[in-house]
């Protein structure tokens, strides 16, 4: 019924990824279009599946398919099957594997007031708890995903509006929730209350937007209003906007890890340039872990921007000393065993000419399990480095996470049991360092970590969860589509 772990390769699963993507337009003749190009700057935040739900003033129109929003929603055919002027899309990176349309979004349902989607991005923690809760009570489910929760109590709210039966469904879920909704006569947006995940609105010609980042506001030429708040959800009628605020007032905890390698450089977060932040991160690392080399050189692509700034602050040359493949997707089938162990070459090269008898630093924005960065360390020594030096743009990654990221579990998160010289050895570097917590709020915009009442979720850092972790509390709840089982999940995702 569930399922399992993945069987993606080390080179897959070594680097947290997030799991998905939102986008919405209200009353614009091209809806299915726009969100098929809003999709598509998201693409980064979730490539297995996409999915597009439509309305036309009478009936919704839905498409959902397995690989890139490129390879699918494209093809004039496909958006010919999506009439109407209200459109809502999501991007899926399954945490566990869980395959087949089933589990893609936006999902729909037909209530007695009339149909409904809804996509989200994040992660509830509570959703196997409510799910059995629902069974006994009659609900049948038709994924395995966690997002389903939500349409049924929606079904089972004895609220009366629609507006009102999303309040009471979200108001019972815990966890990372970013969502998008439409009727036929409303879009919603609805952020919990930390505000763990991100969402804003935009404006098109006077059509609303909400999208997961800003850069899928750039594609379509909308003007950024604002971020949703931590908290709010937003009901767009063609009589306007609507804001409500349905939980109790929190403080908000986005996550740090949309700064150092979810968002795309592009996009604006809480009022931040993404782009900007990654090279503070570098500056910050640089001052913090000063290193003797010859050249700074980024772990292509997400390392880049960081490494500008340590190599600014630094003083030292930043050269591109490894060059990416980009056309090497995650379905690529090596011909032959003697060509799939070439493994990280297939994604990367070495500079050889550059590198050769040149102390370097490589700048990467995490490690994980650390596997791909002994195999870029080793391609680098094999190209002739005299010394190599890794300098990490976040701090140690000791912990999972629950909040709608793809993470191995703990005992394979290579700080969760090494040292930071063990992990030196074990990548085979010179030395090694991270950029202290402190040092990520500050380039965040922050001066420091304040224990008590931290600004971000940094849970994959410190272990400090914002949220009760129901299901993972409670041994006899079933494990949904982005919840992996307790065995599997022994460290936390």
């Amino acid at each position: 019924m569930f399922p399992g772990p993945s069987q993606a390769s080390d080179e897959d699963t070594d680097k947290f990824r997030e799991e998905c993507g939102v986008f919405g337009i209200f009353a614009h003749n091209d809806a299915a279009t726009i969100t098929t190009l809003g999709l598509h700057s998201l693409q980064h935040r979730g490539q297995e599946a996409a999915g597009i739900v439509s309305y036309d003033g009478a009936s919704f129109h839905a498409e959902r398919h397995v690989g890139l929003i490129g390879d699918n929603f494209t093809k004039p055919k496909v958006i010919a099957r999506l009439p109407g002027h209200s459109a809502i899309g999501h991007n899926r990176y399954s945490t566990t594997g869980g395959e087949g349309l089933r589990n893609v979004q936006p999902f729909f349902a037909d209530f007695a007031g009339g149909g409904f989607a809804v996509a989200h991005n994040g992660n509830i923690t509570n959703a196997s708890t409510i799910r059995g809760s629902l069974q006994t009570r009659g609900a049948i489910f038709q994924s395995t995903s966690d997002t389903e929760v939500i349409l049924h109590l929606i079904a089972m709210s004895a609220e009366v509006r629609l507006t009102d039966k999303l309040t009471d469904a979200v108001q019972q879920l815990e966890g990372a929730f970013s969502l998008v909704a439409l009727s036929g006569k409303k879009m919603i947006g609805c952020r919990d209350a930390l505000g763990i995940r991100p969402l804003v609105l935009g404006d098109l010609d006077g059509s609303w937007v909400l999208a997961s980042e800003t850069c899928a506001l750039d594609i379509i030429g909308a003007r950024y209003v604002r971020d949703i708040d931590p908290g709010e959800m937003v009901v767009i009628t063609d009589e306007g906007i609507e804001s409500h605020f349905p939980f109790g007032k929190e403080k908000p905890r986005f996550c740090v890890f949309e700064y150092v390698y979810f968002a795309r450089p592009d996009s604006m977060v809480q009022g931040e340039n993404v782009y900007a932040v990654r090279k503070r991160i570098g500056e910050e690392l640089a001052r913090e872990s000063p290193c003797d080399a010859d050249l700074v050189i980024p772990v292509p692509d997400s390392g880049t921007p960081a490494a500008i700034g340590f190599s600014q602050e630094s003083a030292l040359p930043f050269e591109l000393g490894i060059i990416r493949n980009h056309y090497v997707g995650r379905t690529f089938i090596a011909p032959s065993e003697n060509i799939r162990h070439m493994g990280v070459k297939l994604k990367h090269n070495a500079n050889r000419r550059l590198i050769e008898g040149k102390r370097v630093v490589l700048v990467d924005d995490s490690i994980v399990r650390g596997t791909t960065s002994q195999k870029i360390v080793t391609m680098v020594r094999d190209a002739g480095a005299r010394e190599v030096h890794m300098r990490i743009a976040s701090p140690p990654t000791v912990s999972g996470c629950y909040y709608g990221v793809d993470t191995p579990e703990k005992q394979k998160l290579l700080a969760s049991r090494m040292s930071t010289q063990e992990m030196a050895s074990f990548i085979r570097v010179d030395s090694l360092e991270f950029l202290s917590i402190n040092g990520l709020y500050r380039a965040a915009g922050e001066a420091a970590r304040n224990g008590e009442a931290p600004q971000f979720c940094d849970a994959c850092f410190t272990g400090d969860y914002p949220t009760r972790l129901t299901d993972r509390e409670d041994h006899n709840a079933e494990p949904s589509d982005n919840v992996r089982p307790l065995s599997l999940l022994s460290g936390g995702r």
